[in-house]
């Protein structure tokens, strides 16, 4: 039996039939407002779930009404100018550590993610949303900078500007559209839409699904040629360490039944 560890801000599930782990973001009084605590803890539990050979997808979740409200800014209060700067550090190392994974991450967004909550979100390799969930991001209006990078990376230099110059509010329908998320559901088909997409990713072959998610990440970031080069290092690490020629195998056939039929007809 895999054993993962017991967090103070989190909570940590693991299905071991189907390696599908769940990450909880787990203060819901303060509506999961992001404190220091939760930044050590997030990068505590990537590291977990990476070394974790029974972990092949993970979901990022949240209790309570919102995902995310951001930053904990309670916690901020008083704080001095190096202070601040070394608490949006722990801040970036959790997002980092988010977008590090080499397994794939799924943020499931249900309620508000404003600001930090927003960071968490676009650190996961893709966001699937409830009809209710509502993002915002409301640095500058706070006098503050962030988000400038993984967002105008998603929605586009202009539209990510509007976005953080007005700080305004933008539904599930919105961000489904700008490419925030990639899918919305009712609330009511929220936990079977997420379990139907983890399951697919999970049965799929691990090593495969993570050299994919290597090179789409590695080759958005150079040029066309040294993204073709990038695929094919993939390639070859795949052919020899994965059971391609058996996944190949079946292709074309068909089922006995299908094949009978055939024969008795010919």
């Amino acid at each position: 039996m895999s054993t993962l560890p017991a967090f103070d801000t989190l909570q940590l599930d693991l299905q071991e039939t189907t390696g599908i782990a769940t990450l909880w973001l787990n203060r819901p009084d303060s509506r999961n407002a992001l404190n220091l605590r939760m930044c050590h803890e997030l990068t505590a539990a990537c590291e977990a779930l990476e070394a974790s050979a029974a972990v092949r997808v993970i979901v990022l979740r949240a209790r309570g009404v919102a995902f995310c409200a951001g930053a904990d800014l309670k916690e901020r209060q008083g704080m001095s100018p190096a202070e601040m700067v070394a608490r949006r550090v722990d801040g970036f190392t959790a997002y980092a550590a988010l977008e590090a994974m080499s397994k794939p991450l799924i943020a499931a967004v249900h309620g508000a993610a404003f600001g930090s909550g927003c960071e968490i979100a676009a650190a996961c390799d893709f966001v699937l949303a409830t009809s209710e969930a509502a993002f915002k991001y409301p640095e500058v209006g706070w006098g503050t900078v962030g988000a400038t990078q993984r967002l105008p990376r998603i929605v586009g230099r202009r539209m990510a500007k509007e976005l953080l110059f007005t700080g305004r509010t933008v539904d599930a329908q919105e961000a489904l559209r700008l490419g925030l998320v990639n899918h919305v559901y009712e609330p009511q088909a929220f936990d079977a839409a997420i379990a139907g997409m983890a399951e697919r990713i999970a049965a799929a072959n691990p090593l495969t699904v993570q050299l994919t998610k290597q090179c789409i990440d590695d080759g958005l970031d150079t040029t066309r040629e040294g993204a073709m080069a990038i695929e094919l290092v993939a390639i070859q690490q795949n052919l020899r360490h994965s059971d391609w020629r058996k996944a190949i195998s079946g292709f074309g056939r068909k089922p006995d039944a299908v094949q009978e039929k055939g024969d008795a007809a010919a």
